[in-house]
């Protein structure tokens, strides 16, 4: 019989607050995280604003000597966590220790790492190039880093799949404690991708609204979207086994009860228009977490705002929830802290467990225009009250990657 899976922690480094709290307080309020790019010269790139973070220190959570040891991606990611294993309150004994583990994902990585260090390299040589360069910029090495902190021996992973990372960590955690192989684990994930060579890139396929106001850029199922937003930051959860929660009496805030992933097999970056692949993702977190399709009160949406992402995620939703789906309140926090890849299904599964216990739904801010393909409740500006049994929050990934969570009110 599996075991049930609850969070006992939580953690955020967003656009729009340095902890869970914030962040949740600014998205129920519709706080809007974009702004002009201050990290580095515009003056030459067609896109000129992403959602950074605000005001991080990296010195709240590790010495000057270890934060020049990591990428920003990698200090994001011990912020969250570490903010997570406090709210937890979880100290591992030297035996435990081995049942406890991480799994924090990235989509690219130490992007400003492989941009500083190519630069010195074709400058200055080969021989320049920083001798930490490789640990800096390996997708693994979050999950390394925070496993290193908090002494944790269990499994510790990295899961890249663009911009379903986050939540396929979170997923398989779980699957990795409700089947017994470990009893805690920190999951989530960590992006630090607004550089030059990142917004370049990304423009470069015509991913990126080039929008300059920052209040109609970020437009998810709205018919004048015109790309994501990106932006940067990390999400980590505390998940343990019930009974191991309730032995050392954990506050506990929430459930995860289901999990899918599937893949659209169709396309490098484009999603399959009919939705069938985000479909079979979504029906299967519903299915094992014993939920009836009207028992599921909130769909927090991938929501990217490009063109073809928010048809077919429409299409996916009612392809699973028929005409219940006209009666799911569905929105996109990305409308306000842009779009994080590899760790946007962090922090979206975090709103997903606040939406939960605070009895409310986050709003899709910049919704003024509705698609007329896009016609479900997106709860356009304003969020709203609501009672929320399930929530699911959806990730879809470059490469077709898809990944579903369902989380539940504990009882």
């Amino acid at each position: 019989m599996s075991r049930r899976v609850v969070i006992t922690g939580i953690g955020a480094i967003t656009p729009v607050g340095n902890t869970a709290e914030e962040y949740w307080q600014s998205i129920k309020n519709g706080k809007l995280g974009i702004g002009a790019i201050t990290k580095f010269d515009t003056s030459k790139h067609k896109v000129k604003i992403a959602a950074e973070l605000k005001d991080f220190n990296p010195d709240a959570y590790m010495d000057r000597r270890d934060a020049k040891r990591m990428d920003p991606y990698s200090q994001y990611a011990i912020a969250a966590a570490s903010q997570a294993m406090e709210m937890s309150g979880y100290k591992p004994d030297q035996e435990e220790a081995k049942r406890f583990g991480v799994m924090v994902g990235s989509g690219i990585g130490g992007l400003k790492t492989i941009e500083e260090q190519v630069i010195k390299m074709h400058e200055k040589g080969p021989d320049r190039v920083g001798p930490l360069f490789i640990p800096m910029v390996i997708t693994n090495m979050a999950a390394g880093n925070i496993a290193i902190k908090f002494g944790a021996k269990g499994i510790c992973s990295s899961i890249v799949t663009a911009c379903a990372s986050a939540t396929q960590c979170i997923g398989e955690a779980f699957r990795s404690i409700s089947n017994g192989y470990s009893d805690v684990i920190i999951a989530g994930g960590a992006e630090a991708s607004i550089t030059s060579i990142g917004i370049a890139g990304f423009t470069s396929i015509t991913a990126l609204s080039s929008c300059e106001d920052p209040a109609r850029a970020s437009l998810p199922f709205d018919r004048d979207r015109s790309g994501f937003v990106m932006g940067e930051g990390a999400g980590a959860l505390v998940l343990e086994e019930l009974e191991h929660a309730l032995k050392r009496g954990a506050k506990i805030y929430g459930e995860v009860a289901g999990y899918g992933a599937s893949c659209d097999a169709y396309h490098m970056t484009s999603p399959s228009p009919d939705g069938e692949g985000a479909a079979s993702a979504m029906a299967e977190a519903v299915k094992e977490a014993g939920a009836s399709i009207e028992e599921v009160g909130y769909i927090n949406a991938h929501g990217t705002g490009t063109q073809p992402n928010d048809v077919a995620e429409t299409q996916a939703i009612k392809m699973v929830f028929g005409k219940h789906a006209y009666n799911i309140p569905v929105s996109s926090t990305k409308s306000m802290v842009g779009h994080l890849l590899g760790a946007a299904g962090a922090v979206e599964a975090i709103a997903c467990v606040y939406s939960i216990l605070d009895k409310f739904v986050p709003p899709t801010i910049g919704l003024e225009n509705p698609d007329s393909e896009c016609d479900l409740d997106y709860v356009p500006k304003t969020g709203r009250p609501a009672e929320i049994k399930y929530a699911l929050s959806n990730s879809f990934g470059f490469g077709g990657h898809n990944a579903v969570v369902c989380f539940k009110a504990y009882d």
